[in-house]
């Protein structure tokens, strides 16, 4: 079952589209130069964007969604934990054979990135990327190293909150989602211009994950729960497509 013949099944659940922010908040700075004047236009998708590439396991390597050894073999610095979830249709059916990629700064809150010019090191041996593909119920799993918190060029002292980006494909490049993960208990999700543009916290809440201690290794790391609803008014919060695959 494909991530579209999933959503096609039985009446749609229409997600609130009052929660996606505005184009235009100048409270996040270059939203004031991105956000469009002019009304927008659809293009309807083409051959190509409807059909592959399709993903099989044999383009998945066995440390893909192991951050903490993916780069160099050598195991990287920081906090461990595993992030983990399922991707979900709008009736809470698990989709399987999503490809699922994730990118996130190091423990010290820096990307290994050429424009990332943050003070924080670079660790030697994280890269910083990893994917996976969703099991038969939907299922995903990574391990990898909590983010650090860092400061970005918007406002007077504003800092992004610990938080992992990740990008959903479905059977095409032109099915593609991308939202972030955020981590309970962060007190500067409140305080992010980014976050704040979100107007209602039920949708902030959907892209905050919990800790989740029944899946934590003792002596080894902890693990948070984030599962991602692809349609339906409990969709997962999207940056690119509001109205979801």
């Amino acid at each position: 079952m494909t991530l579209s013949n999933a959503t096609d099944r039985g009446p749609l659940f229409f997600r609130d589209r009052d929660w996606h922010p505005p184009a235009y908040t100048p409270g996040y700075k270059t939203s004031m130069t991105r956000a469009p004047h002019r009304a927008l236009v659809a293009l309807g998708s083409t051959l190509s964007e409807e059909t592959g590439p399709a993903f099989g396991h044999d383009m998945i390597g066995v440390l893909d969604n192991n951050l903490v050894m993916n780069f160099t073999g050598q195991p990287a610095i920081g906090e461990r934990i595993i992030m983990h979830g399922r991707v979900l249709d709008e009736n809470g059916r698990g989709v399987p054979n999503v490809l699922v990629e994730i990118w996130q700064a190091n423990a010290g809150g820096r990307y290994r990135h050429k424009k990332d010019g943050y003070l924080a090191p670079l660790d030697p041996n994280f890269g910083g990327c990893g994917r996976t593909l969703t099991g038969p119920d939907g299922s995903y799993e990574f391990l990898t190293i909590r983010p650090g918190a860092y400061p970005w060029p918007n406002h007077v002292n504003n800092w992004r909150p610990m938080h992992i980006h990740i990008s959903v494909f479905g059977t095409g490049f032109g099915q593609r989602l991308i939202t972030q993960m955020y981590f309970e208990g962060d007190p500067l999700i409140a305080k992010c211009p980014i976050v704040n543009t979100i107007g209602q916290d039920r949708a902030i809440q959907a892209l905050v994950a919990p800790l989740d201690m029944n899946r934590a290794i003792p002596m080894d790391c902890l693990a948070y729960k984030f599962d991602i609803v692809l349609r339906g008014r409990r969709q997962s919060f999207f940056e690119n497509r509001k109205e979801g695959m």
